[in-house]
């Protein structure tokens, strides 16, 4: 029952990160510079939104319930900032999902963790590049 309840914390703690990224990934599309930022943080954004919709129904599964995501941190008001802000949260990510699909007995839960994952480190690699342009 720990293991369970530990497992639905981490979800949930999943589902709070997406919807905050949904959030402030809106936010750096409006400050990007050029097209090609906009709308290569679009594509980032939507896979943020199919992450958080995965969570949401892993969450449902284990729970019966609804999760009620809030979101935590906040985005920088800067661009640069933004972009190092979302490097960082990406990196951070990863590793967590790894954690999460380590720990998960579920195949499904496993296997949709692992995908986040790889999805999080290419959209850090994006930050990084758009992050580099802008700090020459």
């Amino acid at each position: 029952m720990h293991e369970e309840n530990n497992l639905i914390e981490k979800v949930a703690t999943a589902i709070n990160g997406e919807y905050s990224a949904i959030h402030c990934y809106a936010k750096l599309i409006n400050m990007a510079t050029t097209e090609k930022e906009k709308e290569r943080i679009t594509e980032i954004r939507n896979d943020e939104i199919r992450h958080f919709n995965t969570f949401c129904a892993i969450y449902t599964l284990l729970t019966n319930h609804q999760p009620q995501p809030h979101v935590t941190g906040s985005c920088p008001d800067q661009y640069v900032n933004g972009l190092e802000f979302a490097f960082e949260d990406e990196q951070h990510t990863v590793d967590f999902y790894l954690d999460v699909a380590d720990e998960a007995k579920d195949p499904f839960i496993k296997e949709r963790f692992r995908n986040a994952a790889a999805d999080e480190q290419n959209h850090a690699v994006w930050f990084l590049s758009f992050l580099q342009k802008h700090m020459r």
